[in-house]
């Protein structure tokens, strides 16, 4: 006979956990039969046993009431104290008359030193001021203003305390894109009214409406966030000293040629007509195909995909096929890049492609090993010059043509042959589909991408070539990348000298001319010369025009 097996690790856990099943099961019906005991002898004295004791009643409490906070101190006047403290905190007795007295007390204002003569000396404590980044006036402050506020005040206070002479001061800032664009769709909303329906002096004497109502309401917030600004020196960016300032600023830079005029692409925006700052621009990562809502389409537009297409060289049947996310801009291809050593189109050197819409238009093949990395796509680029940033100065090194296809409200103009007229994203499908016709049409695929959107207006940004005034800043940018180089100017943490580096060594001159009628106006004149043939190209430049105060 074979051995009795011994039982294994499992068969243990089994018979350790039936063991505990029975002890509890044990345990339960021990608590059934006392209290089934607890039970019959309750019945058996009549319900004596056991009997649940009477519920207390209680009486509630009476509820005090608190007396309404009443402010019997005069405007200005130092808070009376003599009334007792409310039991409990009451925010608005505690803060109240406090705000109005210190105002009225000047306490908030730059304290100066003084001499024996009590004439105004530099403080030897010091000074410590700080202009407050000036909330726009298109509505009320958020939350984020009281932290800044709270920031700053801290810092106002602290070297108050230390004797340094300090400033805090006020102000709003007319915030130009920001509030037209807040303004006209209040006017749209409320009369149907644009802009151009009211003229220009009735619709900035609308804004100036909304900047007493919204001006007053911010000042109001930052008197009661409790911070000690020097109310004596409040300003709006519009007040007519800044005005005169800028006007001044901009007449001194002008004659300096630290400011000029000039043709360049910018930022623009067909849903507010106008130039906007690479800061207005907030770029959208795309993985791939995604449709977006762009205002003034009903339907959504795709965009993160690549398109690819051919065009037929001149006095060949041959063709050469190039790619695009952005195919409504093939109507403004002026070139098309090549490497100069790559095998695949040394024999096209010099030659011309023809464009399918527009036959009269002759597109050359230009050579450029900036543009052009042979392993890309096919390694043959479409030039764009008049709509494309890389284009543009590919345009500028091989002379090509600059020709702009859109209108200021993303419709296209007659450069754009038979898609005149049409918006700008119809006529990427009617291009792709007239391709198909063609039979030039090749290939659409997934791309990841990235989309320059508009923040003020959700529009999907435009580069286009406008006469525009700059501002140069690469002298600056030097002087200022110098001054923290020699220890002038301490950045900190010192981790983002990087940054400032990174950013002022690759800093482009700053477009500040803006098509708006809320702002300050450019103070700037065409001048024209009886006699003298001008061109309307001439406006473009800086050549025949002067500023002025």
């Amino acid at each position: 006979m074979s051995e009795p097996q011994k039982p294994t690790s499992l068969a243990k856990n089994i018979d350790k956990n039936e063991a505990k099943k029975r002890a509890k099961l044990e345990k339960l019906a021990a608590k059934q039969a006392k209290l089934a005991a607890v039970a019959a002898a309750k019945e058996a004295k009549g319900g004596e046993v056991g009997e649940s004791k009477k519920a207390k009643v209680v009486e509630a409490k009476p509820i005090k009431e608190t007396k309404a906070f009443v402010n019997t101190t005069p405007a200005g006047e130092k808070k009376d104290l003599s009334e007792p403290l409310a039991a409990a905190y009451d925010p608005q007795a505690v803060e109240a008359s406090w705000y109005e007295w210190w105002v009225k007390e000047g306490i908030f204002k730059a304290q100066l030193s003084k001499d024996a003569e009590g004439k105004n000396v530099i403080n030897p404590k010091g000074k410590f001021v700080i202009p407050i980044p000036p909330p726009n006036i298109t509505g009320a402050l958020h939350i984020g203003h009281a932290l800044t506020v709270a920031i700053q005040d801290t810092l106002i206070r602290w070297n108050r305390m230390l004797g340094k002479s300090v400033l805090y001061n006020p102000g709003c800032d007319h915030a130009g894109i920001a509030t037209q664009v807040v303004v006209e769709k209040r006017l749209w909303k409320e009369q149907g009214k644009t802009r151009h329906d009211m003229g220009r002096d009735a619709f900035t004497a609308e804004v100036w409406k909304w900047r007493e109502s919204f001006g007053d309401r911010i000042y109001g917030q930052l008197r009661r966030l409790g911070g000690s600004y020097d109310w004596s020196r409040v300003r709006f960016t519009m007040d007519p000293a800044l005005s005169k300032s800028v006007t001044e600023a901009f007449v001194r830079l002008h004659q300096e040629g630290v400011i000029y005029r000039a043709s360049r692409l910018v930022n623009w925006s067909t849903a507010l007509n106008t130039a906007i700052s690479n800061l207005e621009v907030e770029n959208k990562e795309l993985s791939g195909r995604t449709t977006l809502t762009i205002p003034g389409y009903e339907k959504k537009v795709e965009f993160g995909v690549i398109t690819s297409f051919a065009y037929p060289i001149e006095g060949s049947d041959e063709k050469i096929v190039v790619a695009t996310t952005r195919p409504e801009t093939m109507l403004g291809d002026t070139g098309i890049a090549v490497h100069p050593t790559d095998e695949r189109y040394k024999h096209l050197h010099g030659r011309f492609a023809t464009h399918p819409f527009i036959p009269e238009r002759r597109i050359p093949i230009i050579c450029d090993d900036i543009a052009v990395d042979m392993a890309f796509g096919t390694g043959a680029v479409k030039m764009t010059p008049a709509h494309d940033p890389n284009d543009f100065e590919v345009g500028k090194r091989h002379d090509l043509e600059f020709i702009n296809i859109l209108n200021d409200d993303g419709t296209m103009n007659q450069n754009a042959g038979p898609f005149a007229g049409m918006k700008r994203f119809d006529v990427r499908y009617a291009v792709v589909d007239a391709l198909k016709e063609k039979g030039l049409f090749v290939d659409v695929a997934d791309n990841p991408m990235s989309v320059p959107i508009c923040t003020k207006s959700g529009d999907v940004i435009e580069p286009l070539i406008k006469p525009q005034w700059w501002v140069k800043c690469q002298d600056m940018a030097k002087d200022a990348m110098l001054a923290v180089q020699e220890g002038r100017l301490e950045i900190q943490p010192k981790l983002s000298e990087r940054e400032w580096f990174r950013w002022l060594g690759n800093i482009q001159d700053w477009c500040i001319s803006r098509q708006l009628w809320w702002g300050h106006r450019v103070p700037a004149y065409f001048v024209s010369l009886e006699g003298r043939d001008q061109k309307v190209g001439d406006r473009n430049d800086d050549h025949y025009w002067v500023s002025g105060r």
